[in-house]
């Protein structure tokens, strides 16, 4: 049993036939040829390539690029669809938030026509994989602290330094990496270079690193010994405009974020509900309980607001509207709700609800680190307080 509040059973505001037929393309997608797989790459700490190329096939990766550069011709309802989908489905062994929804949209809204012909067909076919690589071993999410260096010699940038966190950095063809192009320069001396890291000399991929839950999410340190990257790989052409591309992308991200929180939400309540309707307690379901039925209905109220406010933000980025404190609120507020719900329904399951067969526990684990990606909460707060003072 679900919810009627599911995410399969309420009719969105903004939903039209054509999204619905990309929502049944991205379910059928994730729960028959990605869950099966999901216990293989925990096991490995990463997904197989060839669920990438896959991915692409089925025009899952670029929804949101235009056809020109081999895109889907669609926005950012269509990538939100496929965020929610694969999220709902806890198939989050490699994140197409990451490749499409974010350093896809940095070619695409701050590259040259060359750079996006260049290198958006071959991401929207899933023939290269996309990560970004922005914080330190010294530095998260205070990016103007960053050390990466791009020194210029003649038609190259020699680049030295190490990134860390980096979710599909052990399959990445293409790595967007924020570097200090002008080390005394402070913010306007960030710049985001574009490594193409086939046989590139001083790229070096890290250890996979060993995290509390998104087992099977690759996750890896990167190291640039004197890295040469041609100029002509300078996204957009020109030195110190990455600390402001990225700030200008992040409200995009943080909505990602926030969408697929909901929707993991709803997950937790659907499972939760399901379980709680055939457990035995006392000679009656579990469900027959006023505190099992109370706690449900506060963690279905969450959800609900959380996806309101998800559908709100999906408008105004529709618009050009969504600014940067509203994404922080998303952000911070849904995925605090996010651990919440989790542990509200984590507990209704008992001691069942630790062990890791049942999907309440793994969401449990992969949950908590909602919080910390896509710029700490606390972070969110800052953000937040900022804007209500301007």
């Amino acid at each position: 049993m679900t919810s009627p509040y599911s995410l399969h059973a309420a009719r969105r505001p903004w939903m039209d036939a054509e999204l619905e037929a990309l929502r049944d393309t991205a379910r059928r997608f994730f729960t028959t040829e990605c869950v099966p797989r999901q216990d293989a790459w925990a096991e490995q700490k990463h997904p197989d390539r060839a669920i990438w190329r896959r991915a692409g096939e089925l025009g899952l990766l670029c929804p949101g690029l235009p056809e020109a550069y081999g895109g889907g011709g669609g926005h950012a309802l269509h990538e939100m669809v496929i965020c929610e989908e694969q999220a709902y489905a806890m198939a989050n062994g490699f994140s197409i938030n990451v490749h499409g929804g974010i350093v896809a949209h940095y070619l695409l809204d701050y590259g040259t026509e060359a750079q996006k012909q260049r290198w958006l067909p071959s991401l929207a076919r899933g023939e290269r994989v996309a990560a970004i690589a922005m914080t330190e071993p010294g530095a998260g999410t205070d990016l103007q602290r960053i050390k990466t260096s791009a020194v210029r010699d003649g038609d190259h940038y020699v680049v030295s330094g190490a990134k860390t966190f980096i979710t599909n950095g052990l399959l990445a063809d293409l790595v967007v990496v924020a570097v200090k192009t002008d080390p005394a320069a402070k913010a306007r001396g960030v710049s985001l270079l574009v490594l193409e890291t086939e046989g590139l000399a001083g790229f070096r991929r890290g250890r996979l690193l060993d995290k509390i839950g998104q087992k099977a999410q690759d996750t890896v340190e990167l190291f640039f010994d004197e890295v040469r990257v041609p100029v002509s790989n300078l996204l957009g052409g020109e030195e110190g405009k990455g600390f402001a591309q990225l700030m200008q992308q992040l409200p995009r991200e943080r909505l990602l974020l926030a969408g697929g929180a909901a929707a993991t939400m709803q997950r937790a309540i659907d499972e939760t509900l399901a379980y709680v309707q055939q457990r035995q307690l006392f000679g009656a379901p579990l469900m027959a309980q006023q505190n099992t039925r109370f706690k449900l209905a506060e963690c279905q109220t969450k959800a609900v607001v959380a996806r309101s406010f998800v559908d709100d933000c999906i408008a105004r980025l529709a618009r050009s509207e969504l600014d940067v404190p509203t994404a922080a609120m998303a952000k911070l507020w849904i995925t605090e709700a996010l651990c919440e719900v989790v542990d509200e329904c984590l507990q209704l399951h008992g001691g069942y609800g630790y062990m890791n067969e049942y999907p309440i526990a793994r969401m449990y684990a992969d949950a908590r680190v909602s919080r910390i990606y896509g710029g700490a909460n606390e972070v969110m707060k800052e953000i937040i307080a900022r804007g209500l003072a301007d």
